[in-house]
Order: C-alpha cells, then sequence, then structure tokens
C-alpha cells in the first residue's frame, strides 16, 4: 500500500476587478508549471489603495500539488 506526498506554496494573487479573481489568478499561473494540484485555500484578502482608491484586490493563496519523486 502506497500513501501520497503533496507540498503546500503560499502565492499572492491580484487583480483591479475582485478577490476572487485575484485568487484564480493565482491558481491559474501557478497551474502552468506545477501539476496535480489539489486544493487551494484563501488564507487572507487586502486591497492596494492609492489617492483613497481601491486599485488592486489582493489574495493570499496556499496551495496543495502532488509531490512526485523521480
Amino acid at each position: 500500500m502506497s500513501g501520497s506526498v503533496y507540498k503546500m506554496i503560499e502565492l499572492v494573487g491580484t487583480s483591479e476587478k475582485s478577490w476572487e479573481e485575484a485568487a484564480k489568478t493565482a491558481v491559474e499561473t501557478a497551474g502552468k508549471s506545477l501539476k496535480d494540484l489539489r486544493v487551494a485555500e484563501i488564507k487572507t484578502l487586502d486591497m492596494r489603495i492609492e489617492n483613497n482608491k481601491v486599485v488592486a484586490y489582493r489574495a493570499k493563496v496556499s496551495l496543495s500539488f502532488k509531490y512526485h519523486t523521480g
């Protein structure tokens, strides 16, 4: 019987539209170079502000993917 191992990384995605788009950007960008993505957990949400206006939404995402050896 063999088990699986998963690695966790944290990413920050950004969007001018929404936190959902920011999180999606982080996951989809990671998916271009990582394989077997499994679970994404939103850790924190924040906004970047300039001249008293929101200019960007940011989502810190904890992302797991299956760890392959060899």
